[in-house]
C-alpha cells in the first residue's frame, strides 16, 4: 500500500514538474517590457489588460505548479 502511493505521488510529481519547467520556458522575459515601458508604450491595449494576458495566466499557473510541487516534495519526505 505505501508503495503505490509512493510510486502515484512520484508520477504525479514528475507531471507537476514538467509542466513547472514548461510554464516558466513559454513566459517572456521581464527585460522585454523595459523599453516599451520607456518610450510609452505601456499604455496600449495590452498594458492596460495585463491581468488577462498570456503572461499573467503563465505566472499564476507558474505559482500554482510551484506551489503543487514543493507540497508534494515535503509528502514524499515524510512518506
Amino acid at each position: 500500500m505505501n508503495e503505490t502511493i509512493r510510486l502515484v505521488l512520484t508520477i504525479v510529481q514528475v507531471v507537476v514538474s514538467l509542466a513547472l519547467i514548461l510554464t516558466v520556458i513559454f513566459q517572456s522575459g521581464k527585460q522585454a517590457g523595459i523599453s516599451g515601458s520607456v518610450s510609452g508604450a505601456a499604455d496600449t491595449f495590452f498594458g492596460k489588460n495585463k491581468a488577462r494576458s498570456l503572461d499573467a495566466k503563465l505566472e499564476k499557473l507558474t505559482t500554482v505548479t510551484a506551489v503543487c510541487f514543493i507540497i508534494l516534495t515535503f509528502v514524499m519526505t515524510v512518506l
